[in-house]
């Protein structure tokens, strides 16, 4: 594997967190334009929550890019974003539909992407600490 790719453990984290980023950028451009909206969300709550979700996958997709090009080889991270971007969408359908379409998934998906950050400021933060 060290052949193919010498930091595999970031490998299958960049592989995770840009599923996660691809999951999201789905549900979230389904609730645009805002005027059409599912009815189960074209609440004021909602509308905040897909601001939300918009802004926490601006954050997320920006901190896995940048943790995928400081980490992994060019050709790995073409191919692995690749796949994810192939793939993911069968995840997003597997989804229920009250998941993509409503308020309990924009919910759940604003958990999922504080978790992701979490994470990932957690498993890059100390390298990236060594930057300033």
């Amino acid at each position: 594997m060290d052949a193919i790719e010498p930091h595999w453990i970031s490998l299958l984290w960049f592989a995770v967190l840009a599923t996660i980023c691809t999951v999201s950028f789905l549900v979230v451009a389904g609730m645009f334009p805002l005027h059409s909206r599912p009815d189960s969300a074209k609440s004021g709550a909602a509308t905040l929550l897909v601001a939300g979700n918009a802004l926490l996958l601006a954050a997320l997709s920006i901190a896995t890019g940048f943790f995928g090009y400081s980490e992994l080889r060019w050709s790995t991270l073409i191919v692995v974003a690749g796949l994810v971007l192939l793939f993911a969408p069968g995840l997003f359908e597997a989804w229920p539909s009250s998941f993509r379409d409503g308020r309990s998934g924009l919910m759940v998906l604003i958990g999922i992407q504080l978790l992701a950050l979490a994470t990932l400021a957690k498993i890059a933060g100390p390298p990236w600490a060594n930057l300033s």
